[in-house]
């Protein structure tokens, strides 16, 4: 497990499935999340059961708080190789009591530290929907930059596209 100071980041277990079939059913949640089609309580057990285990092209971790010990988000790094040393981040927090209080920023760190020193990587790379506000603030608080930007790449709900932004963080920048 890696801890921060508000967050511990631990493996993705089968019983988590029914917590994120809770948040991947709220709108507020999922509003800047690319979403499959919709699932069941039973395809989101399914598909945990067969999950790959974590390597080095893809890491996923539970976000916890450590105050409270409960499950809030969740975060990976993916498409990882060590040839080029890059990898892509994402992650959501869930819980909505839980936004604003400098847990997505903890676990963004807390990550980033991982992927930097446990895996080498040179570059961590993501993509961000430009209205999400809230989310740049905290990839810009840690350092990540704007590389380019992608227009109309996300569909929101109601149908309207929005530009996304590829931000990154490269070795030795992370605050």
């Amino acid at each position: 497990m890696l801890t921060g100071e508000l967050i511990r980041l631990r493996p993705l277990e089968p019983e988590d499935a029914d917590t994120l079939w809770r948040w991947h059913n709220d709108p507020e949640v999922v509003r800047w999340l690319t979403s499959d089609h919709p699932e069941s309580l039973a395809q989101i057990r399914e598909r945990f059961a067969r999950r790959e285990p974590n390597s080095y092209a893809r890491v996923s971790f539970a976000i916890e708080s450590l105050a409270v010990g409960t499950l809030i988000g969740t975060c990976t790094l993916r498409d990882a190789t060590p040839e080029q040393g890059r990898a892509e981040l994402d992650i959501y927090l869930g819980e909505k009591d839980h936004w604003g209080g400098g847990y997505g920023t903890d676990a963004m760190r807390t990550l980033c530290r991982y992927g930097f020193e446990k895996m080498r990587l040179h570059m961590i790379a993501l993509w961000v929907v430009v209205d999400n506000e809230a989310a740049i603030h905290i990839y810009q608080k840690l350092g990540f930059q704007v590389d380019g930007r992608h227009r109309q790449a996300f569909r929101g709900q109601n149908g309207e596209w929005h530009d996304k932004y590829l931000m990154s963080l490269l070795e030795g920048e992370l605050r």
